[in-house]
């Protein structure tokens, strides 16, 4: 069986100036193999709804800084933060051959363009990026942080809007 062709996970990658994200979408997945090289990330592991087993290696654009990179094996998923190891250009692609896969995708809610402003910069120290993410990310497995109540959305204006209607009989 050692001809058998595991499938790579679904994934999602984003990154910014400094920074790339990288979310393997495997659930349940309790004890994955991962190793970060300064130009590759390799994922093993076992999990989803039929346990199945996916591998993939990824040959990196640039190179990064695997002692401030981080990753975080969550229920849900596997979430990488791999610090560029020079800040610069945006990758054109997270494969170093600007291949493209069905089974990696856009991560859109990470997603920066180069020439759009980030809000760290407003403070200074573009290192923040990271230790913000993972803070912000840190608050999705709690109950309790960031949720929102329906009920603040404008509840004002709807309540005066109410009042012409007619009574219902």
């Amino acid at each position: 069986m050692a001809t058998e062709q595991l499938l790579p996970p679904p994934a999602m990658w984003a990154q910014r100036k400094n920074l790339v994200s990288l979310t393997v979408n495997v659930e349940d997945c309790k004890e994955p193999v991962i190793t970060l090289e300064p130009t590759k990330v390799y994922f093993k592991g076992t999990g989803g709804p039929d346990k199945k087993t996916f591998e993939v290696t990824i040959d990196l654009f640039g190179e990064i800084d695997t002692a401030e990179s981080k990753y975080f094996v969550r229920e849900r998923s596997i979430e990488f933060f791999l610090r560029k190891k020079e800040e610069g250009p945006y990758w054109p692609s997270i494969f170093k051959d600007k291949k493209k896969v069905h089974w990696l995708k856009i991560d859109f809610n990470r997603w920066r363009d180069e020439d759009d402003s980030e809000p760290e910069e407003n403070g200074g120290e573009e290192s923040q990026d990271l230790d913000e993410m993972m803070r912000r990310m840190g608050g999705l497995n709690g109950a309790g942080g960031g949720q929102m109540d329906l009920n603040d959305l404008g509840g004002s204006e709807e309540d005066e809007d109410d009042e012409d209607l007619p009574d219902l009989e």
